[in-house]
């Protein structure tokens, strides 16, 4: 990427970008970096203030753990998606750690935290997004919360299947009982009994070689409401 398609590509993320000074954009630029991350790399793990990340191509996955290792998958970001939670200089009154990995190969502009954090301290329009950007992914989180806690297992699954489906375009869901667990945050072992059940139900197929296949999304879809 040359200096003016990222340009480009810093107006068309930031709507505070015409608001700035040529300065202040010169500032911006000068301190982000094209990154490419292979899948499965951890990119932030909560400690450090890795900077604001802008995912161009592929897909990054954000989520806590616990002290005993368990993971809860928050939310995943997909091209045109900003993260803020890895910049936790720049939102100071966000306290817990949330990691980010590449969910797949992914393309990301990574911006400096501590310049980004210097000019939102100055510039509010640049506070307010940053805030926003924030504030508006907890309802993601607040969805997960939701269902761990409130859901049935079943209903869950159904979830997490018709949504992978959706996002993916296919009803063929590439995806093991391993990575399933990891990112809804329970065990290998109860996603594999639930889907047993559901390929009882016939409501899916599934074989290690083909994945998941959803045979009956209507039924699935009864689940979920």
């Amino acid at each position: 990427m040359d200096r003016i398609d990222k340009i480009s590509y810093l107006k068309k993320s930031f709507a505070f970008w015409n608001n700035l000074s040529d300065e202040d954009r010169k500032a911006i630029c000068e301190n982000s970096k094209e990154v490419t991350y292979k899948k499965g790399t951890n990119i932030h793990d909560g400690e450090e203030c890795t900077g604001v990340i802008l995912v161009k191509t592929g897909s990054l996955r954000l989520y806590m753990m616990s002290e005993e290792g368990k993971e809860i998958t928050l939310y995943r970001l997909f091209p045109g998606d900003i993260c803020m939670l890895s910049a936790s200089c720049v939102i100071q009154s966000i306290t817990f750690d949330v990691a980010v990995d590449a969910e797949e190969d992914s393309e990301c502009i990574l911006i400096s935290g501590s310049v980004f954090a210097r000019l939102s301290e100055r510039i509010p329009e640049i506070k307010i997004f940053a805030l926003e950007t924030a504030i508006s992914r907890f309802s993601d989180v607040m969805w997960v919360m939701q269902q761990i806690l409130f859901m049935s297992f079943d209903r869950r699954l159904a979830i997490f299947l018709l949504d992978e489906s959706s996002k993916n375009g296919t009803d063929t869901i590439k995806l093991t009982h391993e990575q399933i667990a990891k990112y809804m945050g329970t065990a290998r072992e109860v996603v594999s009994r639930m889907l047993k059940y559901f390929v009882s139900e016939g409501l899916v197929e599934s074989s290690r070689s083909e994945g998941i296949k959803l045979i009956d999304k209507n039924r699935l879809r009864a689940l979920v409401s």
